[in-house]
């Protein structure tokens, strides 16, 4: 079953995915690109949840729906070019970037905003409060949030396949690829661990009321835009990431 809460379907997102990316302009190539990569792993994860790859395959159909609008809708507030409906910062920073950036850079300018800065905000829309207070049921969340790995780094050959045939490599790169496979799994474990430990702390703040809870929010924000920012730097990304680490951790509260 791939119906979330609210009666969308991860389908509905795959359907907003492509029409999205049928209607992008080839001048935002760059935009193309991780939008390619995100509708191709979506339908992974629709195709795990089918096969009840998960403990609460509904839960996660509802998760991975909140979780895409958080992108899209920064995409579309990107595209609109309004000033009074700006996407959040890290979006900013990672739709800004030089359009001529390699592939590569470019899926992971925004893995890193969606997963650092969207990824604890979707877990909080579909853990309430209550849920937070049964062990058991956090517990369960938790184990299908860590399963989400096998699903993307069972896509890291495929994808590394469909970016290297957009664009040329370099030598290093080349040499690199083997490690950037392996090094790919341990990233995603290190980031979504720290994604754990920023939900909790905002849902320590969300407990706590609307304005701790946009304070915490804000420091997310500033946070994952400075990992966007050191991605940006030149060298090699994946040789950075191997040294600051993929994800962010919000520190304890004041």
């Amino acid at each position: 079953m791939t119906e979330s809460v609210d009666g969308r379907r991860i389908s509905d997102v795959v359907d907003r995915m492509t029409v999205l990316l049928d209607a992008m302009p080839a001048h935002l190539a760059a935009r193309r690109t991780f939008l390619a990569t995100y509708l191709r792993t979506t339908r992974a994860v629709a195709s795990a949840v089918e096969s009840a790859a998960f403990e609460d395959p509904a839960w996660v159909a509802a998760w991975d729906v909140v979780f895409a609008d958080l992108y899209l809708d920064a995409l579309d507030a990107d595209l609109a070019a309004d000033p009074a409906r700006p996407a959040p910062r890290p979006w900013r920073l990672a739709f800004a970037a030089p359009p001529d950036l390699p592939p590569l850079r470019q899926v992971l300018l925004g893995i890193n905003a969606h997963i650092n800065y969207d990824l604890p905000q979707a877990l909080l829309g579909v853990i309430s409060d209550e849920e937070f207070a049964d062990p058991r049921v956090v517990d369960k969340r938790r184990r299908d949030h860590e399963r989400i790995d096998a699903v993307l780094a069972g896509r890291v050959a495929a994808e590394d396949d469909e970016l290297a045939a957009q664009s040329a490599r370099s030598i290093v790169d080349r040499l690199l690829t083997p490690l950037n496979h392996r090094a790919s799994a341990r990233f995603l474990r290190e980031a979504r661990n720290k994604v754990w430990h920023n939900t909790i702390e905002l849902q320590h703040a969300r407990i706590a009321g609307p304005e701790a809870y946009a304070v915490r929010l804000a420091e997310l924000e500033v946070l994952s835009a400075a990992r966007i920012a050191d991605l940006l730097a030149p060298g090699q990304v994946l040789l950075r990431l191997a040294v600051a680490g993929f994800g962010v951790l919000l520190p304890p509260a004041a």
